[in-house]
């Protein structure tokens, strides 16, 4: 642990010299050539996260089709939170269904929706105590073609089903008493993950008819998920988020809670900082709740 605090630390300050792969990130990130190697494993796991047009175009084979939905409660109430954790068992249901056991090694793969539906699933799963097992695989489809990969149009076939324990989520989100209390305090970071334009107030977030309060929560740092992932489905360099999350305040050890609308693209900003070994968590209700409520917002770049 101690070895692994000192690499963040030094990453953070610029003293690392060189830039080298860092341990977390080789643990949270899939290559084309990493999985080709594994694809005939019966242990590994393949879920696509998308919409059926985009999976029947082309899928890797034995890839098993998914929805944010699937990983998700459903909405309830008059006002209800949209993308909330679901309860233990509704979530146990589906991966099973999905062959995931107490053996799987996991490979989420994102697609057209963005890197942030993806990292959703991953942090979910990583929620679910199944983090050490789960990677994404870096570029998606278009990643595994440019690496020479095929492409399948056939779905498979059931999957074997064996044993997968109790889930019992970690200790990896945080509500708004929390957040609120986490404002200001040292060794905690509360980061907005949403575009400049939400976070200054430009442009209010929420549904039609019923927006958010523009701006954002009061004393958080901005660090856009767009601005440590890339548009092909990638995590941006080290050394450039290592400079965000810097910039944003974030000291080596502090822990780092972030939140966006509804809580899918914070979801890749905290999957960035978990490459550099940050400790994480997800404010699940986001601004969607925060707007809600009386808690301070604030305006501005």
């Amino acid at each position: 642990m101690r070895r692994r605090t000192m690499l963040v630390g030094m990453t953070l300050s610029g003293l690392a010299g060189p830039v080298q792969a860092a341990p977390a990130r080789d643990r949270l990130v899939a290559s084309p050539a990493w999985l080709r190697s594994r694809l005939t494993d019966p242990s590994l796991v393949i879920l696509q996260v998308g919409d059926k047009a985009g999976y029947e175009v082309g899928h890797i084979p034995g890839a098993r089709l998914v929805t944010l939905a699937d990983f998700a409660a459903p909405p309830s109430g008059p006002e209800p939170l949209f993308l909330e954790m679901p309860s233990p068992e509704r979530l146990r249901v589906p991966l099973i269904s999905l062959g995931v056991t107490d053996r799987s090694t996991i490979v989420v793969v994102p697609t057209r929706e963005g890197i942030q539906s993806a990292t959703r699933v991953v942090f979910t799963l990583d929620a679910a105590g199944l983090g050490d097992r789960t990677r994404l695989l870096e570029g998606g489809t278009a990643a595994w073609v440019a690496a020479g990969g095929v492409l399948s149009r056939e779905a498979p076939g059931p999957a074997a089903t064996g044993k997968l324990r109790p889930i019992r989520f970690r200790a990896l989100m945080a509500d708004r008493a929390m957040v609120m209390a986490s404002r200001g305090k040292p060794g905690w970071k509360v980061v907005d993950a949403r575009t400049p334009e939400f976070y200054s107030g430009a442009r209010p977030g929420g549904m039609p008819g019923k927006p958010h309060r523009p701006g954002h929560i009061e004393g958080a740092a901005n660090i856009p998920f767009t601005s440590v992932t890339t548009p092909d489905l990638k995590l941006a360099p080290e050394a450039e988020i290592a400079a965000r999350f810097k910039a944003a305040g974030v000291k080596p050890g502090d822990k780092v809670i972030a939140y966006c609308h509804v809580g899918q693209q914070a979801t890749a900003t905290l999957f960035a900082a978990r490459s550099l070994g940050i400790d994480v968590r997800l404010y699940d209700g986001s601004f969607e709740e925060w707007s809600r409520t009386d808690g301070p917002v604030a305006t501005g770049p």
